[in-house]
């Protein structure tokens, strides 16, 4: 029975409801009804009270318009008016009359359970329990409720619960409009039963889909779900229990005689044995995985046991579980997260990850709105095997540490006697010479094909531009595959390497190339950060222009600034600032982030800080003085190699290899900056044509294409013609994804292997990461999650997630850094080594375990963090 013909009833029984109904009937109700329509599965006999009563209701309580307006007005972190605006929506609607005609329909419906019969009366919101979005436990549930006008109360309580505080917030924090989220409510034949909880189809902890976990309790599930005992646990896989742990089980929840629930004690001989057998367990995991194939996920499963029968009272997809990339066959398959790797975890909309895809050196998967590359093939080789992890532990200890767990167990991987499966080692080949001459012929190369696409772009639209991109992103991947690139990137990081490992042998030093790589020429990132330094010069000079900076909200600021005195020059050098730099931007791999051109409000904090924070001409001077300590420390090193057996030979093999570092390393930051040269101009091209379609009404706004991919984005410039329902959807996973934390390492089972450090040279209590650039400071921890709302002072050590190229402009005003996610050789690890920052990365939740200002210490040699008192 379609919505068409039931959003005007009041009352509906749940056979014949099904998921096509979700507006009428809500979630729970919802899920319910088509759990009622699957062979073999039981669920309580019952009715819903629909969404058109809600309205009604709503309709008749007073005041309603104007306090909801007050309420989305509300700030979500502001407890107290969330609070008490709440209780007065709760109050209004409970005092609200229900209408003759539905007390009638409602008292109709249960006389056919019989006079002493009881209910679960249980709210069922139409934004709860979808795929994208879980409310679960944020409206309420009545159990044992006896008698109709009991019943009618607790419909009240149930649709007034819509407006908890705790479901408010949730609104408010992820933007959902109060008014298009409506409250029916289920009332269900009450099951008494002698044992009750929740069966998860896929391990809820590792993400495996092949591992069902079970969680038991005698009584109701209440006292689970309410952590009044601890469950029984199983788990099951393959149609085994592979573990199963028994609780002693002190209490349970019962139903009182008179309605509504009681706490009782467990007789003691009862409470250490199972709420269930093996073989229930078993039957109870059968019944899962039906209910799991019906919807089509992995499900949390609520039931009951009465009388060695099961009874299911609620079925939800797990939203927490991070999605499977697709594969083309049954096989086991072991993925890695490119956004681990490009320093950028936040979920990317589906033009980004197309493009990325379409762009990238190997074939890239989706996932949970991130990309993986399948690296079975590698892994399963003995021939490529260590080498692959030797790189993945330079690039990530935690990621090489989760791929030996994973070989280690000898049952996921098949061995095979040569290299398979998409992805590629790839070194550059043979060495190159060490010669300056190479990085300056490679920039001019890659400098001249980003002119020539900004030439031919100029004049191409409609569909001939998406044939023209497509040949643009072979040249794209020809100049970033050359064999001469690849080598000029490797070679800097092999002397790296090269010197990190031997001046620790035979000199004890840890990470000498740290100092020894301090101002190295060429690195266009290092230069970024500098070259902001140079502005803040020319805007320091200006009082009023600072004034005026301090009060910018808005990105269209730079038109007004020649109306201050000393606003022309300033004006200038922003504008210079971003014809070099303007394409940058937090999270740049994804073509669809603001860039700073389009956004320069995003780099006055950073401006005004180094006004604050800095003496003029500091760039020239900051790197001079790298410069300098790189020159002390090779002539230390080589005086003392010198010394040694043998040390004239050990003092000209580094000597060589310092050289080949300073020439080589600066231009690892290169290749990623011309990708993002190109990528600003596929987007001009692209925005363009949206504008195009705006105008001609086939899209309501321009960002519109940002959740196509770009095959989509072709055939509706062709077309004319875009599906709407497509694109809201795509907002609403997007929106999903950004709750979702990417694993490292997954596998075609779902589940997320986790590395861990093995070590124990760190004092008790200290975070441990990645040592990537030496040194040990002190100072106040800045935990910042967005570059806009940096305020920083001297000394101030940074913390966040991850730092791609962006946010190279903070570095120059900080003392430390501490990041999530990172290795030797990524961008952030190697500007704190040109700017000499002792910087630890890969720690482990450190914005959740460190808090914003308070002091901490950073072993940059070590790689460890400590909190201190």
């Amino acid at each position: 029975m379609g919505e068409g013909r039931n959003d005007l009833v009041p009352l509906l029984d749940l056979r014949e409801v099904d998921e096509t109904q979700l507006s009428v009937v809500g979630g729970k109700a919802a899920h319910l009804g088509a759990l009622s329509r699957i062979d073999g599965i039981r669920v309580p006999a019952g009715f819903c009270v629909t969404t058109a009563a809600f309205r009604r209701v709503m309709a008749q309580t007073p005041s309603i318009n104007e306090r909801l307006d007050r309420l989305s007005r509300l700030n979500p972190d502001d407890r107290e008016a969330v609070r008490a605006l709440s209780a007065e929506i709760r109050r209004s609607i409970e005092k609200t009359a229900i209408p003759d005609d539905l007390t009638a329909a409602i008292t109709r419906a249960l006389g056919r359970f019989g006079e002493r019969a009881a209910y679960a009366v249980r709210s069922s919101a139409t934004a709860e329990d979808t795929p994208t979005a879980s409310f679960a436990g944020q409206q309420d549930t009545y159990l044992n409720v006896v008698g109709s006008e009991a019943v009618l109360r607790h419909v009240s309580r149930c649709w007034a619960s819509l407006f908890t505080e705790r479901a408010v917030i949730y609104r408010l924090r992820n933007g959902v409009d109060h008014r298009t989220v409506q409250m029916a409510v289920v009332v269900q034949e009450m099951v008494f039963p002698d044992a009750a909880g929740i069966l998860f189809t896929a391990d809820p902890v590792t993400g495996n889909r092949k591992v069902a976990t079970v969680d038991a309790s005698f009584g109701l599930g209440e006292a689970l779900v309410s952590g009044l005992v601890n469950p029984d646990v199983f788990k099951v896989r393959d149609g085994e229990v592979v573990t199963g742990t028994v609780a002693v089980k002190h209490r349970a929840v019962a139903a009182s005689p008179g309605g509504g629930t009681r706490e009782v004690t467990i007789d003691p001989h009862r409470q250490e044995q199972p709420a269930l057998t093996e073989a229930q367990v078993l039957r109870l995991v059968r019944l899962g995985r039906r209910i799991e194939a019906h919807f089509g996920r992995p499900q949390d499963i609520e039931w009951c046991l009465v009388d060695d029968d099961f009874q299911i009272v609620q079925s939800r997809p797990i939203t927490t579980l991070f999605p499977v990339p697709a594969a083309r066959d049954q096989e086991n398959h072991v993925y890695l997260s490119v956004g681990h790797q490009q320093m950028m975890t936040d979920p990317m909309r589906p033009l980004g990850l197309s493009m990325w895809q379409l762009t990238a050196m190997a074939p890239m998967l989706e996932a949970g709105g991130r990309l993986f590359v399948d690296a079975t093939g590698l892994l399963a080789s003995p021939a490529s095997r260590d080498g692959f992890l030797e790189m993945a532990g330079k690039s990530d200890p935690l990621m090489r540490d989760a791929l030996e767990t994973l070989i280690d167990r000898r049952d996921f991987l098949p061995t095979v006697t040569s290299d398979g499966g998409p992805a590629r080692l790839t070194t550059g080949g043979t060495s190159i010479e060490t010669d300056p001459a190479i990085v300056t012929e490679l920039i001019e190369r890659s400098e001249a094909s980003i002119a020539a696409l900004r030439r031919d772009i100029a004049t191409v639209t409609g569909t001939a531009l998406f044939n023209f991109l497509l040949e643009a992103f072979q040249e794209h991947k020809r100049v970033l595959g050359e064999p001469l690139n690849m080598q000029a990137i490797m070679a800097g990081m092999q002397a790296t390497w090269w010197l990190n490992d031997r001046l620790y042998e035979w000199l004890g030093e840890k990470n000498a190339a740290d100092t020894l790589t301090l101002s190295a020429p060429g690195n266009i990132t290092s230069e970024m950060g500098l070259a902001l330094l140079d502005v803040a010069d020319v805007i320091r000079a200006h009082p009023e222009v600072v004034a005026f900076l301090r009060g910018v909200e808005d990105d269209d600021f730079l038109d007004n600034l020649p109306k201050l005195a000393g606003g022309t020059e300033s004006r200038a050098a922003i504008e210079a600032y971003l014809d070099r730099y303007g394409m940058r931007c937090v999270g740049e791999i994804d073509i669809t982030r603001p860039r700073w051109s389009e956004r320069p409000s995003t780099l006055v904090p950073v401006l005004l800080d180094n006004v604050k924070l800095f003496e003029p001409g500091a760039a020239r001077r900051r790197f001079e003085q790298g410069e300098q300590q790189a020159r002390q420390k090779a002539q230390e090193v080589l005086t003392r190699l010198r010394a040694l057996p043998d040390g004239h030979r050990k003092a000209d093999e580094t000597e060589r290899m310092i050289e080949r570092v300073r020439t080589f390393i600066g231009y690892r930051e290169y290749p990623k900056y011309g990708i993002v040269s190109r990528y600003f101009i596929y987007k001009q091209a692209l925005l363009a044509e949206a504008d195009r379609l705006v105008r001609a009404g086939v899209l309501t706004e321009r960002e519109d294409v940002f959740y196509l991919t770009f095959q989509e984005f072709h055939e509706v410039v062709r077309s004319h013609r875009v599906d709407d329902e497509l694109i809201r959807q795509r907002r609403d996973a997007f929106r999903s994804y950004q709750a979702l934390t990417p694993p490292r390492v997954l596998t075609s089972d779902g589940e997320m292997i986790t590395g861990a450090y093995r070590r124990d040279d760190v004092p008790a209590g200290a975070l441990v990461g990645v040592p990537v650039s030496a040194g040990t400071v002190e100072g106040r921890a800045r935990v910042i999650l967005d570059m806009a709302q940096a305020d920083l002072e001297a000394g101030d050590i940074l913390v966040t997630t991850h730092t791609d190229p962006s946010w190279t402009p903070l570095f120059v005003g900080i003392a430390g850094l501490v990041t999530e996610v990172g290795g030797l050789m990524t961008h952030g690890a190697v500007i704190a080594r040109e700017y000499g920052l002792p910087a630890v990365v890969s720690v482990l939740d450190a914005t959740r375990l460190i808090q914003d200002g308070q002091r901490i210490r950073v072993h940059g040699s070590d790689g460890y963090v400590e909190i201190l008192p």
